[in-house]
C-alpha cells in the first residue's frame, strides 16, 4: 500500500507533462500580456492627460494678457468700444456660487442623512435613491428651461440671481447627496455601534462621530461642485438672464438694480458672457475679451479643484491627528 501510494503521488506532474504544460512558458506569456496592457493603459491616460493639458494651456496662454490687467478684472463691459472689462460678471459668479451653496448643502446634507441612517431598506427609499440618481443626470439645459417656465414666468421673479440660484440648487443637491451619503457610508461600522453602545442616541452619533470623520470627504465633494456651479453657463441663461446692470457697492437698497446684494436683479456670469460676446457681440476686440474671460474662468475652477485637495487634506490630518 505504502508503494502505491508512492508512486500515486507524480501522476499530476506527469499529466501535466503529457498534455505538454509548460509553466515557464506560460508565466512568461502571462507577463508579455501584463506589459502589453500596462504600456496601452499608460498611452490612453497619456493621450487624455495631453489633450487636458494643451487645452488649458491653450486657454490660459490666449488670455495671458488679460489675467493681470486689474482694469479687465474689475471694469464694466463695453458694448460697442473696446477696452470692456468683466468685473460685475465676476462678482454676480462667486455671489451666485455662494447663495447656490448655502441653498443646496443643508438640504443635501439633511438627505443624505436620512437615506444614510434613518431611511428603510425597502421600495421607497430605493425610489428615492432612483430619482436623485435620474435628477443628477438631467441636461442643465433641461433645468434652465424648467427653471425659466418656473420660476421665472409662473412665480413672477423675472430673470434674477435667486432664480438662477434655486435652478443650479436642483442638479447640485443631488451630486452632493451622493457625495455626503458615501462619505457616511464609508465610515467605519464599529464607529457608529461604539458609539451606541456608549448610550449615545443616533442623533448624536451622526452629530459627533459620523460626520467629524466622513468631514474630509464632504468638503471636498462640495468644493469640487462648485467648481461645477461656477462654470454653468445653459441653465443660467434662462434664468438668471444675460445682462449684467453697474453695480454700486455703497448702494444698500435691496430693491435698487445696482444694489449688488439684491437677489431679484438679472446676473450675468462670466460663462454666459463668454456665449453671449461670441454669439452677438460687436465690441471690436471680442476676441481679447472672450480668451479673456475664459483664462479667467478656468483660472478659477482650477482653483476650486486644487483647493478641494488641500481642505480635505489638512481636515484628514486634523480629524486622524497625523
Amino acid at each position: 500500500m505504502a508503494k502505491g501510494s508512492g508512486n500515486a503521488a507524480p501522476a499530476p506532474a506527469s499529466a501535466s507533462a503529457a498534455r505538454g504544460f509548460d509553466m515557464a512558458a506560460h508565466v512568461r506569456r502571462i507577463n508579455a500580456q501584463d506589459k502589453a496592457a500596462t504600456v496601452v493603459l499608460t498611452l490612453i491616460v497619456g493621450f487624455v492627460l495631453l489633450i487636458l493639458a494643451a487645452i488649458v494651456v491653450y486657454v490660459l496662454a490666449s488670455g495671458a494678457g488679460k489675467l493681470f490687467d486689474l482694469g479687465f478684472l474689475t471694469g464694466k463691459p463695453q458694448q460697442f468700444k473696446e477696452g470692456g472689462g468683466i468685473g460685475p460678471q465676476l462678482f454676480n459668479s462667486f455671489y451666485l456660487l455662494v447663495l447656490t451653496l448655502l441653498i443646496s448643502v443643508p438640504i443635501s446634507l439633511g438627505a443624505a442623512i436620512f437615506l444614510a441612517e434613518y431611511a428603510p431598506d425597502n421600495r421607497a427609499t430605493a425610489i428615492a435613491k432612483t430619482l436623485i440618481e435620474t435628477l443628477s443626470s438631467l441636461p442643465s439645459i433641461v433645468v434652465g428651461l424648467f427653471g425659466f417656465l418656473f420660476f421665472v414666468l409662473y412665480l413672477g421673479w423675472g430673470f434674477s440671481i435667486i432664480a438662477g440660484a434655486v435652478a443650479l440648487t436642483m442638479f447640485n443637491v443631488p451630486i452632493l447627496v451622493r457625495v455626503i451619503q458615501q462619505a457616511l457610508e464609508n465610515v467605519p461600522r464599529t464607529q457608529r455601534d461604539a458609539a451606541l453602545a456608549m448610550g449615545l442616541t443616533r442623533w448624536e452619533t451622526t452629530i459627533h462621530v459620523l460626520l467629524p470623520v466622513a468631514m474630509p470627504a464632504i468638503v471636498t465633494g462640495i468644493v469640487l461642485s462648485a467648481g461645477r456651479v461656477f462654470g454653468e453657463a445653459a441653465a443660467l441663461i434662462f434664468t438668471a438672464g444675460q445682462s449684467a446692470p453697474m453695480l454700486d457697492f455703497t448702494n444698500f437698497d435691496l430693491s435698487s438694480p445696482a444694489c449688488p446684494w439684491n437677489v431679484f436683479r438679472p446676473a450675468e456670469t462670466l460663462a454666459v458672457h463668454i456665449w453671449k460676446i461670441n454669439s452677438e457681440g460687436v465690441v471690436p476686440d471680442l476676441e481679447a475679451v472672450s480668451n479673456g474671460t475664459a483664462a479667467v474662468l478656468l483660472v478659477c475652477i482650477l482653483a476650486f479643484n486644487l483647493l478641494a485637495r488641500l481642505v480635505g487634506k489638512l481636515l484628514e490630518r486634523r480629524m486622524t491627528s497625523e
